[in-house]
């Protein structure tokens, strides 16, 4: 299948889904989620892949949601909750997908960016990356059924830390808060990726994708339980005076001045 946002490579028992919005820093608009949404679900009857690999083209992997992207003013509530239900089904896909996933990092990965690895098996981190959620500056909470992964791989503190003051953090704190499995040279990460691919590739695949399964399915068990109103909450942040103040500022490039309006 072809895509318009993604290019996507496949070498053997490995397939590479590389986001393909470099002119916009793979900002994450509706076609990009879209795509990235269908190609995870394609590799449910994909017998040949065993490793599928996330990266992004050019400088960066992804500096999150599209913010230049507005949403239809004509659209009812109940379409518009349930456009605003995509990020959770893109995360959700990638998740759920059978296979082997591999996040490689360069540059920058923030917001919805930052997002997609965490739903992944595994991080390899650029020494030079940046991962951060900037949301709460944008006066919006963190969404896409991602704050539970988060709090997974590096822990409570942290993990508000992380998400309540929007702060893009390094490539060597982020290994040490175990955000990221592996930090390498930014020369040599495609082929750590890949070099990691094909030892999970020479797994006996029923095993390691039953493995997988079940390992996720008792560390994520509650997480529908809690996450189920966050599109929601999302939906009740951008009514605020503070969203508006957060978006404004952003691109004023300015310090928001938030009120609790």
């Amino acid at each position: 299948m072809m895509y318009d946002n993604l290019k996507v490579l496949r070498a053997g028992s490995v397939t590479k889904v590389i986001l393909n919005r470099p002119d916009q820093l793979n900002a994450l608009n509706t076609s990009l989620m879209e795509e990235i949404e269908l190609v995870s679900r394609s590799f449910l009857n994909d017998e040949e892949t065993r490793v599928v690999i996330f990266s992004g083209a050019g400088k960066h992997f992804s500096a999150g949601a599209d913010l230049k992207q507005k949403a239809s003013s004509d659209d009812s509530l109940l379409l518009r909750r349930r456009k605003s239900g995509l990020g959770a089904r893109m995360i959700k896909a990638i998740s759920e997908i059978d296979q082997v996933t591999i996040a490689a990092i360069h540059g920058v990965a923030l917001g919805g960016g930052a997002c997609i690895p965490t739903a992944c098996d595994f991080r390899i981190g650029a020494e030079d990356c940046y991962c951060g959620y900037p949301e709460v500056n944008l006066g919006i909470n963190l969404m896409w059924l991602s704050l539970p992964l988060c709090v997974r791989l590096i822990g409570p503190a942290r993990a508000k830390r992380m998400v309540m003051l929007g702060d893009k953090e390094d490539a060597q704190t982020l290994l040490s808060w175990g955000f990221l499995d592996e930090v390498v040279a930014a020369a040599d990460l495609e082929d750590r990726a890949m070099e990691m691919a094909l030892r999970y590739a020479a797994q006996p695949p029923v095993a390691t994708q039953m493995i997988k399964q079940s390992i996720n399915a008792v560390s994520n068990a509650l997480d529908q339980a809690i996450m189920h109103m966050d599109t929601d909450q999302n939906m009740l942040t951008t009514l605020t005076e503070d969203r508006a103040e957060g978006i404004e500022a952003f691109f004023e490039k300015r310090q928001p001045n938030f009120t609790g309006r």
